[in-house]
């Protein structure tokens, strides 16, 4: 049909009889065609067919079927799809041969059926004919009111797709009845409001409170429809058959969902995107095999907390600004794939994903925390640390990532505890071998000139959020390298200096007396830099609480499993946001200090690791205390 391409919105006549000396044909595709004639004499060998926008609004009786294995009807006009249809050489044979009809299903092949988009179908049924059928594909059929329940019939049907048929009425009793099926999916059917007009009365006996349920009807079966009932009566019957359930866009709130789902003991994939949901469901812990857990548009979500250990997929991305605030992982968790729009600007005053990036108000953070990392002088850090709910306040925040605590603040000077200082971008020192103690941190601290406002409007996405610099730490002694971008929160520019400081801690053998270290921050324009100024910081060998046990809990950090953000010539670039959106890309300015390396490193599968596997008692057993103490500062013997 290529010849008719040029006129894609036409659909085109063609006369049945064009096919009939097709004998040996197997698959044929006619979408948007319209036909015209008796279809007795269609190829009678077809296997496959595809006829989206069929215009008529049944399939014709005389359509030979009995050997097809897929029928592909969507966008169609058809009003209703029976299984039982009437074949002239079929009762021509049998007049010839004398056999009987009455036990030959003429659907008898067909294993794939899709109806998707046919949105004048109302009723599908004849399910007794459909013996073989594998896949039913019913999708957006916005006027569909019954399944027959002949679909008990159907025993090999393992996938079944009802998304967007929120006017299916019989919805409870069809997929109650289903014997093997593994995949359902139910996006958009309207589960989270009630729909107790369409219960059956043995339904309404069994269920009374709840806004969703899943009822089995017979010992195999699984079904999920919005039942207003209470869920912990099901707990005990939940089929264990079901692989994947999609549950997206259906308006299911926190209380939608059951308390325990473990009976699902064989579901491997949960798609719970578009609902109205402000944390994970506590449910989710208790199904044994999940593997991929789907909350992607869902506005209102603010924390995830101990998915299950099993997870190696959790997908959290977002078409809107609002973000998930707090995503906190089993400390025995496996290595998994977190998949986010890790949207620059965006974050909120206290954030964090465990092991890959927590923010939080210089208010808020301990005392004692601030002290470990040298940063004496507390009282100054609480006093600008202002916090309110103007969306124009001032707040200083912290920001932990890769064993780096960072903060800004607005002022012209860097603080007068610093040792080491240099004019300009870049600092070199040597690390003294005087001291009997050991290195375990360094502060890093640099003095910036802001841009102009029009020159922030030029390099920015938005004035508010400006470009953090690249910081590069080089070993040059150990010949290691590590480049640092900071995760960019929102800050208010209006002052014309600010500092960054910085405190890097370090494994034990990354930095040692008698190394050579330069320090160097790189921005489009270097003269922004004003000046750089360096701390060392020992361990006093005293035995004490680790204050910052947690934090060198996280797998990411230096000394830790840098692997995924390391470059083919070895040095490693730190940077979340870059890294968990598609790869490591090396800009321009990369190349000045890894000239070798791609322009692409491809990662398979961006892995991540939230806890070291080294620690794994470091945050305690999982649902012990609920403060920020109770996992920040564990025993020294812990950590």
């Amino acid at each position: 049909m290529r010849m008719l391409e040029k006129e894609k919105d036409a659909s085109f006549e063609l006369k049945t009889d064009a096919l009939i000396n097709m004998d040996n044909l197997m698959l044929l595709q006619l979408n948007y065609v319209h036909m015209n004639g008796s279809y007795a004499n269609f190829p009678e060998e077809l296997r496959g067919l595809s006829m989206h926008g069929f215009h008529l609004n049944s399939i014709p009786l005389d359509l030979p079927m009995e050997n097809l294995v897929a029928l592909d009807m969507s966008y169609s006009s058809i009003e209703s799809f029976v299984g039982s249809y009437s074949n002239p050489r079929l009762e021509k044979r049998q007049k010839v041969d004398g056999s009987c009809l009455k036990d030959k299903k003429l659907l008898g092949s067909l294993k794939i059926l899709n109806l998707s988009f046919c949105k004048q179908l109302r009723s599908v049924g004849d399910f007794d004919q459909l013996p073989a059928l594998e896949t039913l594909i019913v999708r957006n059929c916005i006027s569909l009111l019954e399944v027959c329940e002949s679909i008990d019939q159907c025993v090999e049907l393992f996938f079944v797709d009802l998304s967007s048929c929120d006017k299916l009425e019989n919805l409870t009793k069809i997929i109650g009845m289903l014997k093997k099926v593994k995949t359902v999916l139910l996006d958009g059917c309207n589960l989270g409001e009630s729909r107790i007009k369409n219960m059956d009365i043995e339904s309404l006996e069994m269920c009374k409170d709840s806004d969703i349920g899943i009822y089995k009807g017979t010992s195999s079966s699984t079904f999920v429809r919005a039942i207003p009932s209470d869920l912990k009566l099901f707990s005990s019957s939940l089929s264990w058959s079901l692989v994947s359930l999609s549950l997206a866009n259906n308006n299911l709130s926190d209380e939608s969902f059951p308390m325990d789902l473990s009976c699902l003991s064989m579901l491997k994939e949960l798609y719970l995107d578009g609902n109205p949901i402000n944390s994970m469901p506590s449910c989710v812990r208790t199904l044994p095999r999940l593997e991929i857990l789907s909350m992607n548009n869902c506005e209102k979500l603010k924390s995830v907390e101990h998915p299950p250990r099993t997870l190696s997929r959790l997908l959290l991305y977002s078409d809107q600004q609002q973000f998930v605030e707090k995503v906190v992982f089993d400390p025995e968790m496996s290595p998994l794939e977190l998949s986010s729009n890790w949207r620059v600007g965006y974050t909120p005053w206290s954030y964090e994903i465990e092991g890959m990036l927590k923010i939080e108000a210089m208010v808020c953070v301990e005392e004692k925390v601030l002290r470990s990392l040298g940063w004496t002088n507390v009282d100054f850090f609480k006093e600008r640390g202002v916090q309110t709910n103007s969306p124009e306040s001032k707040i200083q925040t912290m920001c932990y990532e890769f064993g780096i605590f960072s903060t800004w603040y607005e002022e012209e000077k860097m603080p007068s505890w610093f040792r080491y200082r240099s004019l300009g971008t870049s600092i070199s020192f040597t690390i003294p071998s005087s001291s009997p103690k050991n290195l375990t941190a360094l502060n890093f601290c640099y003095v910036q000139t802001l841009k102009s406002i029009d020159e922030w409007l030029e390099f920015s996405y938005d004035p508010q959020f400006p470009r953090s610099p690249m910081i590069t730490i080089s070993n040059i002694t150990k010949n290691r390298m590590w480049i640092y971008e900071r995760h960019m929160d929102r800050v208010i520019v209006d002052g014309n200096y600010w500092v960054m400081l910085s405190h890097w801690m370090f494994g034990m053998n990354e930095m040692e007396a008698g190394d050579h270290i330069t320090i160097t921050v790189t921005e489009p324009d270097d003269e922004l830099v004003k000046e750089c100024g360096v701390s060392l910081v020992y361990d006093d060998g005293e035995e004490k609480e680790d204050v910052l046990g947690y934090y060198k809990s996280w797998n990411h950090i230096i000394g830790g499993d840098l692997s995924p953000f390391q470059t083919i010539t070895g040095e490693y670039i730190l940077d979340n946001m870059r890294f968990f959106a598609d790869g490591i890309h090396l800009f321009p300015y990369h190349r000045k200090f890894v000239p070798d390396g791609p322009s692409f490193q491809e990662k398979k599968g961006m892995w991540f690791r939230a806890l070291s596997p080294r620690k794994p008692d470091i945050i305690g057993r999982l649902g012990e205390g609920k403060g920020e103490s109770s996992r920040s500062h564990p025993s020294h013997e812990n950590a």
